[in-house]
């Protein structure tokens, strides 16, 4: 994510979303970030930590929307950085904007929960 070493991430693009996200058996938080996206920067350590608290439940995935511009137009991405959240396939969540840990946390715990 942006630099944030963090093996619990994975880096997804136009190529590989379908088989990566659409097809995983546990749900895929993926954020679309940009390198010129101040916020984007701010969130990535946010993201890693969760990716920590959630791991084997949640798969993490980081997007570049310059470099994947056709997920990024099916998903309607339009503002940096944009979380949605994945599960059999289907966005069920989501999120625009750098958001404090304690509300992402909530907001996914409550995306999974549906």
């Amino acid at each position: 994510m942006l630099g944030t070493t963090n093996d619990l991430t994975i880096t997804v693009t136009d190529e590989d979303f379908e088989a990566r996200v659409l097809r995983s058996e546990l749900p895929v938080l993926v954020d679309f970030w940009a390198t010129w996206c101040p916020p984007c920067h701010q969130l990535a350590p946010v993201l890693a930590a969760l990716a920590s608290e959630y791991a084997g439940r949640v798969t993490f995935a980081t997007l570049d929307v310059d470099a994947n511009q056709q997920t990024t137009i099916q998903y309607g991405v339009r503002g940096m950085p944009t979380m949605l959240l994945f599960r059999a396939g289907e966005p069920v969540g989501g999120t625009v904007g750098a958001q404090p840990k304690s509300r992402l946390k909530a907001q996914l715990d409550a995306w999974l929960e549906t």
